[in-house]
């Protein structure tokens, strides 16, 4: 739910930078576009952060090689998709890749839901909850990436 929180008040700080002139935030969909940037970079952190790596890494299922490879690899692609998010020219394309990315992580989500694993101490968040988290994180991209810079 962290993401959550951190999409939330960064689309509300930005908005408001936006009213006050800020040009990449003018629009709510801009606001948007900094607001998903800001949750990317933040869950790219965990990634390497040595808290909640390993938990990471656990949330990979079995059938997945080289977890630890795939959880760098998607940190990487996490920071790359944020800074496409915030470059006009690259807005469009790196909204629907993270996009794409979420659909590709969802059976870590998957896993670490049913096993009931801990990320960073409380368990992973229950599917009821993560499969319209997830699906709403999609729609915010899509929005972002059709509604362009």
């Amino acid at each position: 739910m962290a993401p959550l929180v951190v999409m939330v008040i960064g689309w509300i700080a930005a908005r408001l930078a936006g009213g006050m002139g800020w040009p990449p935030a003018e629009s709510w969909s801009g606001a948007l576009r900094v607001a998903l940037a800001g949750m990317f970079i933040f869950t790219a952190a965990s990634h390497f952060h040595p808290r909640t790596r390993r938990d990471l890494i656990r949330m990979v299922p079995d059938s997945f090689p080289s977890a630890s490879a795939l959880v760098s690899a998607t940190g990487v692609l996490e920071v790359l998709g944020a800074i496409g998010l915030l470059m006009p020219v690259t807005t469009s394309a790196a909204a629907y890749a993270l996009a794409a990315l979420l659909v590709a992580l969802f059976p870590a989500n998957v896993h670490a839901a049913r096993r009931g694993l801990a990320v960073a101490g409380p368990k992973a968040t229950p599917l009821v909850w993560r499969l319209p988290l997830q699906v709403f994180w999609i729609a915010c991209l899509l929005w972002v990436g059709a509604s362009g810079p």
